[in-house]
């Protein structure tokens, strides 16, 4: 297959390759049999069919990362009404991207609705809770991208963590972005019941 590959585009330290429209054109199968011959990169899949090398996380990011998974993991483990996922699971967004956010949570409901194939593979649907944790390389710009996309799809709660300003920005459906500068901590409610995020713990 000879590719229209235009020239390589460095956003931070992620690796951006333009193969649209040809990815585009992979059936879902082919994707995952293309992300299983590159089982050691991180990547995602833009809706206009960009392919994006995310790097590895630093030292102070995987502490943030697993403080971040161990604290809603005990919530959800306790809660019990949904599943919750890490930075490595890849979801197929209605909008046909592909994307990883570093936490994320579906209601039972909407995951028991998936064939075991569909639950193995790259999961068809958008989280009804993500969360994005900056890292040093990270556009901000981007990640801000990233939410308001998540939201679009069908989010019900975004949190974008910017342990660099101290601040957090909160997205919601059909409601402006609540920022936060150094909260104490979040709460989840309504839709994640009786859960609360010390932020201060992802500063240190």
């Amino acid at each position: 297959m000879t590719s229209t590959l235009t020239p390589i585009e460095q956003s931070s330290d992620a690796l951006v390759l333009h193969f649209s429209p040809l990815l585009k054109k992979l059936s879902e199968e082919e994707f995952f049999e293309f992300c299983m011959l590159n089982k050691d990169l991180n990547i995602e899949l833009t809706s206009a069919g960009d392919l994006i090398i995310m790097p590895p996380t630093g030292g102070k990011t995987g502490i943030r990362n697993f403080k971040l998974i161990v604290s809603f993991g005990v919530w959800a483990e306790k809660d019990g009404t949904g599943k919750g996922f890490d930075s490595s699971t890849l979801f197929t967004l209605p909008n046909g991207a592909k994307r990883s956010p570093d936490l994320a949570w579906v209601h039972n409901e909407r995951w028991n609705q998936l064939s075991e194939k569909e639950q193995e593979r790259f999961p068809p649907l958008c989280p009804d809770f993500v969360v994005e944790l900056r890292s040093k390389s990270d556009s901000l710009r981007a990640l801000q991208g990233k939410m308001e996309e998540y939201i679009e799809n069908g989010a019900q709660l975004g949190w974008l963590i910017d342990p660099f300003k101290k601040k957090l920005y909160v997205y919601c459906p059909q409601s402006a972005v609540k920022v936060f500068d150094n909260p104490p901590d979040i709460s989840g409610d309504p839709l994640l019941h009786g859960f609360t995020l010390d932020v201060q713990s992802l500063w240190e």
